[in-house]
């Protein structure tokens, strides 16, 4: 299959999208432009909004208000198979009584394609999905991960603008999972096809997109590359949502040049570096990744953004280790990934000292 021409148009452009169910507001004004060639992941807890976008993108679902654009065309209105889109579903949605190779081809007959350009353009998905020889048999008869690719073949053969990914691999078990995570993105970067992939696993998007587009409530509640979405959180609900936190409640207590020093509710100051000049509120939480702590049995010689707590529990878990700490009120977890140069032989009720460096300090209005 040919890769597709650059172009600097948005493939998929969603202006004011709204979507009311009765009483509930699923979907609320929501903007974005998809850029062409992008794996873009709309990302968000159960109830967030993402799934009802993803399905008015593909003409499944009717806007309440706003408008979806494909390739600079309005399409609302236009039925699903009459938008320039292919779906992938949850749960495949083969038809049981048709072979491999049947379901493939079904949606270049609906087209009316020659039998000659559907036989080729068949082999060449399959070949494609690494499904050569499979071609014979019916979906009773392969595994999840093989109905998976045939699934994303019959969506694939069909050449769409947009490939829309709705949980395609919620259904499959850790290790397949984590196999068609590499399959996938490797396709749809050597195709280039523009995709939307709806998810609410956070390990899945981080390792596939190009972009995220974390959903909370039906609205978007920030957009960026994996790197600035995990890293710099524009809110508490990302920063808790993508991988894990730990929050330290406090007061500004003072603000230096690119940092400010907040005095902790439980106890302690931390300094933290400031990624912009934004006006920083007086009552705030401190984020902190559990990585991003380093745990010493002495103080250390700095003394700076040093807390004082007592270990809870360890443990071992292969490449890392994982403390629970009693730091005044609350529960901090630290995750000691390789333990490279680190001490060992913790064991619990311990008194340890939590060294944060002000880099990883991330301040958040309370």
């Amino acid at each position: 299959m040919d890769k597709r021409a650059c172009t600097t148009m948005n493939d998929v452009e969603l202006i004011g999208l709204t979507k009311r169910f009765k009483d509930t507001l699923a979907v609320d004004d929501v903007n974005l432009e998809i850029r062409h060639g992008e794996f873009l992941f709309l990302l968000g807890p159960s109830g967030c909004g993402k799934t009802t976008t993803l399905r008015m993108i593909g003409g499944l679902e009717a806007p309440s208000a706003g408008t979806v654009k494909i390739k600079g065309r309005a399409v609302n209105g236009v039925p699903p198979e009459k938008r320039d889109t292919a779906t992938v579903f949850q749960r495949w949605a083969l038809f049981p009584h048709k072979t491999v190779a049947e379901n493939v081809a079904f949606g270049l007959k609906m087209k009316k394609k020659p039998r000659q350009d559907i036989a080729r353009q068949v082999r060449e998905c399959l070949e494609m999905v690494d499904l050569t020889g499979l071609e014979k048999r019916y979906p009773a008869q392969l595994s999840g991960g093989q109905k998976q690719r045939v699934a994303l073949a019959r969506a694939l053969v069909v050449e769409p603008a947009v490939l829309l990914l709705d949980e395609p691999l919620s259904a499959l078990d850790l290790k397949l999972r984590q196999q068609m995570r590499f399959e996938i993105k490797r396709i749809q970067k050597d195709i280039n096809v523009t995709t939307v992939f709806v998810t609410h696993d956070q390990t899945e998007a981080l390792a596939m997109a190009d972009r995220i587009v974390v959903m909370h409530k039906g609205r978007i509640e920030q957009i960026g590359s994996p790197h600035e979405i995990y890293f710099n959180p524009v809110s508490r609900f990302t920063s808790d949502f993508i991988g894990e936190t730990n929050f330290f409640p406090g007061r500004l207590a003072a603000r230096e040049g690119d940092a400010v020093v907040v005095a902790l509710a439980d106890g302690g100051r931390l300094r933290a570096q400031l990624t912009d000049n934004a006006p920083c509120p007086t009552d705030v939480v401190v984020g902190v990744r559990p990585e991003q702590i380093i745990l010493h049995r002495h103080a250390p010689a700095a003394g700076e953004n040093v807390l004082r707590g007592k270990v809870l529990d360890v443990t071992f878990m292969g490449s890392t280790q994982r403390f629970h700490v009693a730091f005044g009120d609350r529960m901090i977890v630290v995750e000691d990934v390789g333990g490279a140069g680190r001490e060992s032989g913790w064991h619990s009720a311990e008194d340890v000292y939590l060294e944060i460096q002000p880099h990883a300090c991330l301040v958040l209005p309370a």
